[in-house]
């Protein structure tokens, strides 16, 4: 009978022990969790500007490389590309002579990092998209127009 009792003892031993280790692990996944939904890395070449539900949209300060911390739920990070990019521009255009010509404008581009707040805010993540092609066409066909064909 004693050996009953101390492998029943040792049983309730065990079963207190994996009880405390199972409470363990649940509050480290809940903590781990709650922890990793708290934080956002901005990688190199990008910034990030915050969309705050509380504080009306988009705030105005822009966030560099590296970890950073949110408040989940009321902030989420828009992450925004900022190295230079080419972009290639094409367009018919009349010369001087009024003749047509199909010529291609290369151009290497970048946002500026101080104004990205205003430009997500008016324009959205595709500004580039949006603002590019006009300025280059309105560029285009007014260098193009002061030649000749020929020339």
């Amino acid at each position: 009978t004693s050996h009953i009792k101390d492998t029943l003892l040792s049983i309730a031993t065990m079963d207190k022990v994996l009880s405390r280790i199972s409470t363990a692990a649940g509050a480290l996944t809940i903590g781990a969790f709650t922890v990793n939904s708290c934080i956002y890395n901005v990688d190199g070449g990008e910034r990030a500007v915050m969309f705050d539900t509380l504080r009306g949209g988009i705030l105005p300060d822009v966030r560099n490389e590296g970890t950073h911390f949110l408040i989940p739920v009321v902030q989420r990070p828009i992450i925004i590309d900022v190295r230079t990019k080419p972009r290639e521009i094409p367009s018919v255009t009349g010369t001087k002579d009024l003749q047509m010509v199909n010529i291609k404008l290369r151009v290497l581009w970048r946002p500026v990092i101080e104004k990205l707040p205003q430009l997500y805010r008016e324009l959205g993540t595709d500004f580039d998209e949006r603002v590019l092609p006009s300025i280059g066409n309105e560029v285009l066909k007014s260098v193009v127009a002061q030649y000749n064909a020929e020339e």
